[in-house]
């Protein structure tokens, strides 16, 4: 386990404290995708990316400076990059219009 990236490990123990779908369920991945990353088998490198910060972001208190929201947590970021268009929202067009360019972005 020692070899094991800062963020899986700490992936590792909080399913090891609740479970695989717990965890699963509050950063917003399966646990398919969770399984896989803690098995060094997920196939898609981005989607690794996304994972790692929403781990960091939720449970190692990782945070980005967003050009819409100023200081954030890193999953709170990963969130919104997969959220579409809502134009009732002002946040969200802003989010929209902004996140394709921004640095911080997992293309």
């Amino acid at each position: 386990m020692s070899n094991k990236e800062e963020w899986l490990q700490v992936l590792d123990a909080e399913c090891n404290r609740t479970s695989q779908a717990k965890v699963a369920q509050k950063i917003g991945a399966s646990k398919t995708t969770i399984s896989q990353a803690l098995n060094g088998v997920y196939p898609n490198e981005i989607g690794l990316l996304k994972l790692r910060d929403k781990v960091e972001g939720t449970y190692m208190g990782a945070t980005i400076t967003c050009p819409v929201f100023g200081d954030i947590p890193r999953d709170v970021c990963a969130s919104s990059q997969e959220k579409e268009l809502a134009t009732h929202n002002p946040f969200r067009v802003q989010l929209f219009n902004t996140c394709p360019t921004c640095p911080n972005r997992r293309t």
